[in-house]
């Protein structure tokens, strides 16, 4: 007698209520995948793009606006703030590196983003092809930016004002594309990087404006840039990227500057933590409805094999009376919630994935940003033997009952 031969058969023969069991299984435990997934690979961005940054200063207000858009650029800036007051700070001894940034144009929805050859430096980005830009309009763009946009080295085009890919092209000067970007998993795959004067060069009402005097830095990769020490009289920015020297700075300077400048200091463990403990609320409760759903689930299955074992009780008892061991049939009536279990779980397993690849579909088209990975977790292994725990336990109890079975008399009632 192959028991796994019987229990599919008796699952196919009631295929309403084993649809539903696995169905409610598959619910739940896609659910806590994808949760799992987004957690991590959220995280992982998160942390990735936040290293080494203990501070930004930017204009007055949301000081979350401040880093989500100055880090992961996923955010409209709150304003400018004046170069003068963002070259003071690097005069503060407590203060390593002082990362200036300027936006607030875009090519196809791409941010184009002026800054220093150290933003480069921080997030570690190579080059694929080209060089970094050196000069004015030149810009060098991140491998989201060349795979979506066809952008080639020696490509010109015009930005869009604002961060909207809707918005006013300024058709009289155009950006060069002088190199591209490796992908590094970090904002930059998805940024137009330029020079702070390309920026203030694009919005400048006057012709033959000033160039701003640049000094020479030597890079890791052996080739000389320029890094800009523009003029400071009338020239903006929009936000600034902080890495202290020691932890008096990250005790000292945040309070100093809200207090005594134009500039608002936004800590960003500060506010991600806030953000994170926002979300987790969401998060816990998505996770509590998942581990509500696949209880359901259990206690279906549960119905499902109690319902059934009353139906069959004249085939048990005949088996029985064959030869079959009461033993072999509980084993039965267990491959049944096992299967169910195992099928809940790959096709939820599978559910997840596309509920991932859907939600980076729609992320990387608003924010640009790919959660692209679908291997197996460790926690999910563990989801596994819980989502196997699960149909043991809810075909075990009604399985119980054949050892109660009365052969004769069941049969006699027949």
């Amino acid at each position: 007698m192959n028991l796994f031969k019987i229990s599919i058969a008796n699952l196919r023969e009631k295929k309403l209520n084993s649809f539903l069991s696995a169905l409610l299984l598959t619910l739940g435990i896609g659910m806590i995948s994808l949760l799992l997934l987004l957690n991590k690979q959220l995280d992982e961005q998160f942390k990735r793009n936040l290293k080494g940054i203990d501070m930004v200063v930017g204009a007055k207000g949301s000081p979350l606006q401040v880093i989500l858009s100055s880090i992961y650029q996923v955010d409209a800036p709150t304003g400018n703030i004046p170069l003068a007051e963002v070259n003071a700070l690097r005069k503060n001894p407590f203060v390593k590196t002082v990362i200036p940034l300027s936006m607030g144009d875009n090519y196809q929805g791409f941010r184009i983003l002026g800054t220093t050859p150290k933003y480069v430096e921080h997030f570690n980005a190579k080059l694929a092809e080209g060089h970094l830009y050196n000069a004015s309009m030149e810009v060098t763009i991140g491998s989201k930016v060349a795979r979506d946009s066809r952008l080639k080295i020696g490509d010109q085009f015009s930005g869009s004002h604002g961060l909207d890919s809707e918005g006013e092209k300024h058709e009289d000067k155009k950006y060069k594309v002088v190199g591209i970007f490796q992908p590094s998993g970090t904002v930059v795959d998805q940024l137009i990087i330029t020079r702070l004067s390309s920026v203030w060069d694009i919005h400048e009402h006057s012709e033959g404006a000033e160039a701003p005097a640049v000094a020479e830095v030597e890079h890791t990769d052996g080739q000389v840039h320029t890094d800009p020490e523009p003029d400071e009289e009338g020239k903006d920015v929009t936000s600034a990227l902080i890495q202290f020297r020691n932890p008096m700075g990250l005790m000292t300077i945040p309070r100093q500057i809200n207090d005594n400048t134009s500039m608002q200091a936004a800590l960003p463990s500060i506010e991600i933590n806030r953000l994170f403990s926002l979300l987790g609320v969401g998060i816990e409760t998505l996770r509590t409805l998942a581990l509500i759903i696949i209880s359901i689930a259990g206690v279906s299955v549960f119905i499902s094999l109690y319902n059934s074992l009353k139906d069959r009780k004249y085939e048990m008892a005949l088996m029985l009376s064959m030869g079959a061991t009461r033993t072999r049939l509980f084993l039965m009536l267990l491959i049944e919630g096992l299967s169910l279990a195992v099928i809940g779980f790959f096709v939820g397993i599978l559910a997840s994935r596309i509920g991932l690849w859907v939600f980076s579909k729609s992320a990387e088209q608003d924010f640009h940003y790919s959660l692209g990975k679908f291997a197996l977790l460790p926690e999910e292994v563990y989801l596994f033997f819980g989502a196997l725990a699960i149909g043991v336990v809810a075909a075990a109890l009604p399985s119980l009952g054949i050892y109660r079975l009365n052969i004769s008399r069941t049969l006699a009632e027949e």
